[in-house]
């Protein structure tokens, strides 16, 4: 209950979670202690924090190392609604990078995007037609937003819109740290037919500063095992088709010395 309630709104206080745990102040602070040792949280004079805070953007390194085999598998299921002649947005991330790296095998596709990285993966794919927006360079995801970039996008009508983020609840939907990103996200998201969402479980059941898309303009949602059940007994009670990829068998540099 301290995970869901610190995922879900950022921070905890020990008084209210005495209330509503009907627990001493001296086990909430042991199990306080503990939840940060495991990373879970950050400990503040009388309660706790989510970890790096609501507003805290990680870097694409930080991004890259995380979660890299479940983005691997997100990606490859979301090539499966992938068709020859469609057009599609990839907005920035780490997973929609994994998703522009497939894209090679489908055959003539219009890919626009406002990730340097994608664009850059999909410079040797001769049947990917490549679409950049301007905008404003943000170096910490490779990316360009701002104005320029909005507008860019605003005349289009693409079938698919792949999104990723930093948090993605079934009751506030996919959001993100940054104003500018999340801005640009909005516009990449209306100009598709259809919203599909890259999450793996680590930003299931997290929620950061701005909204992004509003659940019910999300269609589907690709996440991996890990993610929390009741999120996604929550995403498809609000009508979101949920796809939980598989996994698969890792990869050999995953495997530990005794294989």
């Amino acid at each position: 209950m301290i995970a869901d309630r610190i995922r879900s709104r950022g921070v905890v206080t020990i008084a209210e979670m005495v209330g509503l745990l009907q627990a001493s102040e001296i086990t909430l602070r042991r199990d306080l202690r503990v939840m940060a040792d495991q990373g879970l949280l950050v400990r503040t004079h009388g309660g706790a924090l989510l970890p790096g805070g609501l507003t805290r953007e990680p870097s694409y390194g930080e991004k890259a190392t995380r979660a890299a085999r479940e983005k691997a598998a997100i990606a490859r299921a979301a090539v499966r609604l992938i068709h020859a002649g469609e057009s599609l947005i990839l907005s920035p991330g780490t997973t929609t990078l994994a998703l522009a790296q497939l894209l090679g095998d489908i055959g003539e596709l219009t890919v626009v995007t406002n990730s340097l990285l994608a664009a850059d993966a999909l410079m040797p794919t001769a049947g990917v037609e490549v679409l950049i927006t301007g905008g404003q360079l943000r170096r910490s995801i490779h990316a360009l937003v701002g104005p320029v970039a909005e507008e860019a996008v605003r005349p289009l009508r693409v079938s698919k819109t792949f999104l990723s983020g930093n948090g993605l609840t079934a009751k506030r939907g996919l959001s993100t740290p940054n104003p500018l990103v999340a801005a640009a996200d909005r516009a990449l998201a209306a100009a598709a037919e259809r919203v599909v969402v890259l999450a793996d479980h680590t930003k299931v059941g997290v929620e950061t500063m701005c909204q992004t898309v509003p659940p019910e303009q999300i269609s589907t949602v690709i996440t991996d095992p890990g993610a929390d059940p009741s999120e996604v007994a929550a995403m498809r009670d609000a009508g979101i088709e949920v796809v939980v990829a598989e996994l698969g068998a890792p990869a050999a540099d995953e495997l530990s010395p005794d294989g």
